[in-house]
């Protein structure tokens, strides 16, 4: 089949790839007949140099031999993400720390009241304060304790996030709420809730209500100033090309606004998470019958040390598993997301 007419050199382009630079890969390849016939009729008296303009140098190898071969363009490969295996090993790593950690705070509790390092009466080994803690298991009154301050401080968070998450939305999305309810705002988030717990106990008594008031009022400022901010956060080409597509203010608030504000809305409701179990101690010492807060307060004041140690515990333990549940529902709504 004929080929085009080459140039001097006879070198023909041949991109390989757009995304890489353009290789020239010589074309050995023999001429067609009428070139030859033309070439065989010309003058004898050329030149070398008029050899040029038949496509062969005098470095390039002999006609009908075969050419290099194309040099191979590798794509360079996008970072692989951990496997199953890299991420449950990394898990277990941090797992042993933690659990490394934990042993040596029991080892240095156990250790300084033995030596008497530290007062025995007033801190006694982790041993007797863990025989303590089973003895409150064993006869039930640690469950009862634990059952009243759980729903109290359920009821108080749950009511934050209530009243909180759609006042916080309404701020962030809507320029004359906010401008509104700023200057109240403005002065209750700088007053702190234990400053309030007489207030609350004189005008809502001594019962469940004041206490649950309090948490409320603990928890609601986290979740509504996270809130708040994540609506502002959005990123705004996110909401010009949302509202260039036809959302309407519905959809686009929907769609976009709040899948954006959930990871700063879950930042402070464990924020809240947190608050709710350190207000409902202080609200427990108060007036109360029931609680942990209350097993605290009654032990140090009959001085049955090992009992209170092992109320604190107790509330640490509930900390503990309340953050990680709430750090499991933030990954649950937000795995949209990349890490």
């Amino acid at each position: 089949m004929p080929r085009p007419s080459q140039g001097a050199g006879g070198l023909a382009l041949s991109a390989l790839d757009d995304s890489v630079l353009d290789y020239s890969v010589p074309d050995y390849g023999v001429q067609d007949d009428s070139a030859q016939d033309d070439s065989a009729q010309g003058d004898s008296g050329q030149d070398d140099s008029a050899q040029g303009d038949s496509g062969q140098d005098d470095d390039d190898p002999p006609r009908g031999a075969p050419g290099p071969a194309a040099p191979s363009v590798t794509r360079p490969r996008p970072p692989e993400r951990p496997g199953r295996g890299r991420r449950a090993l990394l898990a277990g790593r941090r797992a042993v720390r933690a659990v490394a950690a934990l042993l040596l705070l029991a080892a240095v509790w156990e250790i300084l009241p033995r030596l008497e390092v530290v007062d025995p009466t007033f801190l006694p080994p982790l041993s007797e304060v863990l025989l303590a803690w089973a003895e409150l298991l064993r006869s039930g009154e640690l469950a009862d304790h634990a059952g009243a301050s759980l729903a109290r401080s359920l009821a108080g968070f749950g009511l934050a996030i209530a009243l909180a998450v759609p006042l916080g939305l309404l701020i962030g999305w809507y320029r004359p709420v906010a401008q509104f309810l700023g200057p109240v705002l403005e002065l209750f988030r700088n007053t702190a809730a234990l400053a309030l717990l007489p207030v609350f106990v004189l005008i809502l008594g001594l019962g469940e209500t004041s206490k649950v008031s309090i948490i409320l009022y603990a928890c609601a400022w986290p979740i509504l100033l996270n809130t708040v901010a994540g609506v502002k956060g959005v990123d705004p080409l996110l909401i010009k090309s949302a509202t260039s597509m036809g959302l309407k203010p519905y959809r686009l608030f929907q769609k976009v606004i709040l899948p954006a504000a959930v990871p700063t809305i879950f930042t402070g409701v464990r924020l809240a998470g947190a608050y709710s179990i350190l207000v409902l101690v202080a609200a427990e010492m108060v007036g109360a019958k029931a609680g942990l807060g209350y097993l605290i307060n009654y032990a140090q004041f009959n001085f049955r040390v090992p009992d209170m140690y092992a109320g604190i515990i107790t509330i640490s333990a509930l900390g503990l598993l309340f953050n990680l549940l709430l750090v499991r529902l933030e990954r649950r709504f937000s795995t949209w997301r990349t890490t």
